[in-house]
């Protein structure tokens, strides 16, 4: 428990939570603990969950996959984010995404009916619990917004800049890595791969960035439009 609490305590569901307090409401939630392995599957379009997934190692794709088997990346979630909360939350409504861990991964898992329930124990830490995954919900919908706004764009060269852009804006710095690789990144923007790989290549010749492999670096001084 003392270790899951000295990890816990920096993350945004357990935010504002003390040490000793985190070990009273865990003791509560009865979390439950799963190692995956790459590329294994922790939830399946068409099922229905009722827990709320954390990594606490690795990282997870959400992705969303047709009846011919296109798939599209919704959502890459790192250590210390929660996944799943949105269906969980709605009782008995099925999966219309997948969730696939990317590398080696250890997840916890939580009832939302445990984290929305008071105890006598832990009642008083409940609510700020809530409000911190309410935070975390509001942070999803704007990942949303964000995702959206590169899809919107019309070509695949717009919608690479667009998101290009945004990850500069997010690092602070118009030098970075991004977390998908070259068929990850192409699935997240809903662009053809080998299209993809061909616009970054002009882009590069043109001088308006240069990369390697999932590094990037935005070149300012290059007018665009």
């Amino acid at each position: 428990m003392k270790k899951n609490t000295g990890l816990l305590k920096n993350t945004q569901l357990f935010r504002g939570l003390e040490e000793n307090e985190m070990e009273a409401i865990l003791g509560c939630l009865n979390p439950v603990y799963r190692e995956y392995a790459k590329n294994e599957s922790i939830f399946r379009q068409g099922e229905s969950i009722s827990g709320i997934g954390m990594v606490l190692s690795g990282r997870v794709h959400i992705v969303e996959e047709d009846f011919w088997g296109n798939r599209s990346i919704l959502s890459d979630i790192g250590e210390g984010q929660v996944f799943g909360e949105t269906y969980a939350c709605v009782q008995g409504e099925i999966l219309r995404v997948s969730v696939y861990a990317m590398e080696q991964s250890t997840v916890m898992f939580l009832d939302v009916a445990r984290v929305f329930s008071t105890c006598s124990s832990a009642c008083r830490f409940h609510a700020q619990l809530i409000r911190n995954l309410l935070f975390e919900y509001a942070q999803k919908n704007l990942l949303l917004t964000r995702k959206l706004s590169h899809m919107s764009k019309r070509s695949t060269r717009d919608k690479l800049l667009s998101y290009l852009s945004d990850q500069s804006l997010e690092h602070g710095s118009s030098v970075f890595d991004i977390p998908f690789n070259r068929q990850q990144l192409a699935d997240y923007l809903s662009v053809d791969r080998s299209a993809m790989s061909s616009e970054l290549g002009r882009l590069r010749d043109e001088g308006v960035l240069d990369f390697d492999r999932n590094h990037f670096k935005l070149i300012k001084d290059y007018p665009v439009n």
